[in-house]
């Protein structure tokens, strides 16, 4: 097994994704998998581009290869969950039509980017940026 049990991989890279807001996604994750006491079991990481462009913010879970998509902040809790063990969370599951490249078809508006909104955790304890491993 590798260093860590999970590596969560969420795309902030692009045009799309962070305009979606996927770089708040991103950092909620990293504040509650610390409060939940799960940061060496479990790796957040941004990526670049996952060329999902308009579905996202796009999240993936390695090693098990599940796949989310239009993942908003009031869905960090329900990934935590899943994160710990519990059962992949079925109503975000990105099912692309096919393997590769899914860029939103033609005609299809994409997903609206989210409005920017305050972490979900306490505004006592806003998020920050993850220290640098030693």
């Amino acid at each position: 097994m590798g260093q860590y049990e999970k590596h969560v991989f969420v795309c902030t890279g692009g045009k799309v994704c962070p305009r979606q807001g996927s770089e708040q996604v991103l950092g909620e994750l990293r504040v509650r998998i610390k409060e939940a006491g799960l940061a060496e079991r479990v790796r957040i990481n941004q990526s670049g581009c996952m060329s999902q462009c308009g579905w996202g913010p796009m999240v993936v879970v390695y090693p098990e290869d599940t796949w989310y998509g239009a993942v908003r902040l009031a869905d960090v809790p329900d990934l935590i969950s899943h994160l710990r063990g519990g059962a992949p969370i079925e109503r975000l599951f990105h099912r692309p039509p096919g393997c590769g490249k899914q860029i939103c078809p033609p005609g299809k508006e994409p997903i609206p980017p989210a409005p920017l909104s305050p972490p979900l955790s306490s505004p006592a304890t806003p998020a920050s940026p993850a220290a640098p491993r030693p």
